[in-house]
């Protein structure tokens, strides 16, 4: 539809400036030809513009500033319309990444299969995605959290993130991260506080003296446990 309305404007200025251009040849032309004429006369006197060339004329510069206005309304839209998004596209790059390329999300295609409903086949993206981004504690998140709510095998999801914590080095933010989230699961899935409790109590003993540790203490004495 809008190469049409393209199209059609391009085709309708493109017939304005044709017909302007050949009435404005016609017309001097026949003013030529007046004019040639009037040196026949003896008297030499200038002969006065009649009124049928003056409303001519009148109706040629109207509309020269008419098609130039549509010419110049069209060419800005134009630019508006597809230019100026490219350039705000690439003065942003330039400002804040120095014209690097941004990075493909990796989850991407992990999430397009979850969506719908290819819960494997999200599993095995966010695993490829892990190992594209092995800094990222996101893809084995949503692999646990499959496994836990649409695989229904919480025993699963501890195993991975278990898996994860000792198989690579992570931040103590992660590493936290993923003890909460195991603490959680045995509270909520498995009903076993104790076990909640005891990976509570490891990340008072791993982490002391930051916020994390304040956040175990603090559930471990809403439970009961000091």
């Amino acid at each position: 539809m809008r190469y049409f309305v393209h199209g059609f404007f391009i085709l309708f200025i493109l017939f304005g400036w044709t017909k302007l251009v050949l009435n404005k040849a016609g017309g001097d032309s026949k003013k030529a030809g007046q004019e040639q004429v009037e040196k026949t006369r003896d008297d030499g006197d200038e002969p006065l513009m009649g009124e049928a060339e003056v409303q001519q004329e009148g109706e040629e510069v109207f509309n020269g500033m008419l098609m130039a206005f549509l010419t110049a309304g069209y060419i800005g839209m134009v630019f508006v319309i597809y230019a100026l998004p490219v350039l705000a596209h690439k003065f942003t790059h330039a400002v804040y990444d120095s014209g690097e390329m941004v990075e493909r999300d990796v989850m991407h295609d992990a999430r397009a299969l979850y969506a719908q409903g290819d819960y494997e086949g999200a599993v095995d993206a966010y695993r490829a995605a892990a190992k594209a981004d092995p800094n990222n504690r996101m893809p084995w998140v949503e692999i646990a959290k499959i496994q836990r709510e649409n695989f229904e095998d919480p025993d699963l999801a501890i195993e991975t993130l278990r898996d994860v914590l000792e198989k690579y080095a992570w931040s103590e933010r992660d590493a936290a991260f993923f003890l909460f989230r195991l603490a959680e699961i045995y509270d909520h899935d498995k009903e076993d506080r104790s076990s909640a409790a005891a990976i509570l109590q490891q990340v008072v003993a791993q982490f002391p003296e930051t916020r994390h540790s304040a956040n175990a203490r603090h559930r471990l004495h809403e439970w009961g446990f000091g």
